[in-house]
């Protein structure tokens, strides 16, 4: 079960982060400040969802300037993915160092391309639901939070 957006707006705001906006119903939140040096925000976050929410989760940090330039960067435009396909970015919580075979595929979806801590996935919707997520799960771990490349604008403009 997810959190609520304006529950986690307001857990956000407990703990002393500032300027706090939830972008859709996705889990992301952006803010402009936070109490603790940067290496201590996630961990700082996880503590207190655990302890404002019902339950706690894990939390992947990426900077608004990160993700401009992810997006203008575009690693798509160099990998082969059909107008049809959704595009889809997997964040990390840590450098995947193991060389992969890419493409990996599976029912329609193809990991394209990791970079640093972010991979790069193409799907075309299945009849069965999201089985890029399966895919991208059984080949990175499941410490990863995955987001569409139209999600990922909306959050670096937030």
């Amino acid at each position: 079960m997810n959190a609520k957006m304006a529950d986690l707006k307001v857990c956000f705001e407990k703990i002393g982060c500032t300027d706090v906006k939830t972008i859709m119903s996705s889990g992301n939140v952006a803010f402009t400040g936070a109490p603790k040096p940067e290496p201590d925000w996630a961990q700082h976050i996880e503590a207190g969802m655990a302890k404002h929410l019902p339950r706690g989760f894990p939390v992947l940090l990426r900077s608004r300037d990160y993700l401009l330039s992810l997006l203008k960067a575009d690693p798509f435009a160099a990998l082969d993915v059909l107008p049809t396909e959704k595009r889809v970015v997997t964040f990390l919580g840590e450098p995947h160092h193991e060389a992969l075979p890419l493409p990996i595929a599976l029912d329609g979806a193809r990991i394209l391309a990791v970079q640093g801590t972010e991979a790069f996935t193409a799907y075309t919707p299945h009849a069965r639901g999201p089985v890029f997520m399966a895919l991208i799960e059984k080949t990175l771990g499941k410490n990863v939070t995955t987001r569409t490349w139209d999600t990922l604008r909306k959050c670096a403009v937030a």
